[in-house]
């Protein structure tokens, strides 16, 4: 399967430690494609619907439900996590994601 930056897919996340997102969920992609082309891993940032309005968490609509990019739990996978495709980020909100992660990390 083609992976690609800002899409969103379904990944698998268990098994976790302590606070990590855990479960099946929708991710969005971070890694860029170059990297997503030769590596066996994927850098990824999980969704969930049970947020509020942080600095790092891009809000969005995601399958008709109030979503969050929860940019602050950021994390490397391994390719066989992912399990399908489900679609990709709009403009704006790529935007919106670059933005959080140049706040969070760039001096």
């Amino acid at each position: 399967m083609e992976i690609v930056q800002y899409h969103i897919y379904l990944v698998n996340l268990d098994p976790t430690v302590g606070h990590e997102i855990k479960k099946t969920r929708p991710c969005l992609v971070i890694s860029p494609d170059v990297m997503n082309a030769h590596l066996q891993t994927v850098m990824i940032a999980p969704m969930t619907t049970k947020s509020h309005n942080y600095p790092t968490r891009a809000g969005l609509r995601f399958e008709g439900k109030n979503a969050w990019i929860v940019l602050d739990q950021i994390r490397t996978i391994d390719r066989k996590r992912i399990v399908k495709e489900l679609g990709k980020l709009d403009a704006r909100h790529v935007r919106k994601v670059k933005d959080i992660v140049r706040e969070m990390l760039v001096d």
